[in-house]
């Protein structure tokens, strides 16, 4: 655990402020659900909840299917990190943080289809290298809450991401959002 050096006081109704710096930081948004957990030290931990991430698994199968289906690379994120890749390139994209791009895509509630060079291709990831050359992104809505997304990426220019696999990814958010429901 990585000391901070700033101390709070808890006020009379249990409550506690997570410092500017450290939600900016760690992308806390007021909002944001936290998990709470303790250890036998005493120490209480604050961790970010993601209810995506519950379905991680899932998600992965999901995203295994939807990638042999259709050749395209499928990645799965929460409002954070891409939480299950599949398909070809799938290790660049796995675990990693999303880019602010995508984080207000996600935000806006936006579906997109995009390719490289019409203005509005989406970076992916914090660290997306660009080799990718179309896009269908779709946000997943769970109890009325932006949650995550799931992208369809393409590196191949013969074979390009158009509406049927725009559709592909509006159902694939719609499902996950519902199995989130239940």
């Amino acid at each position: 655990m990585k000391a901070t050096g700033i101390v709070r006081r808890i006020d009379d109704l249990g409550r506690v402020v997570v410092p500017k710096e450290i939600r900016r930081t760690l992308r806390i948004r007021e909002g944001d659900p936290l998990e709470i957990f303790t250890d036998r030290e005493g120490e209480i931990i604050l961790k970010k909840y993601s209810p995506i991430g519950e379905l991680s698994q899932f998600a992965g199968q999901y995203a295994e299917s939807l990638a042999q289906t259709t050749g395209q690379l499928v990645c799965i994120t929460d409002r954070d990190h891409v939480v299950a890749a599949a398909g070809s390139g799938k290790k660049e994209f796995d675990g990693k943080p999303i880019s602010r791009q995508l984080e207000e895509v996600i935000e806006d509630r936006k579906n997109v289809v995009a390719q490289k060079g019409d203005g509005k291709f989406i970076k992916v990831t914090l660290d997306d290298n660009g080799e990718h050359v179309s896009q269908a992104i779709s946000t997943i809505i769970c109890e009325g809450d932006a949650i995550g997304s799931v992208i369809l990426y393409n590196k191949d220019e013969k074979n390009k991401i158009g509406e049927a696999e725009s559709k592909l990814a509006v159902t694939a958010a719609g499902f996950l959002g519902r199995q989130m429901e239940q």
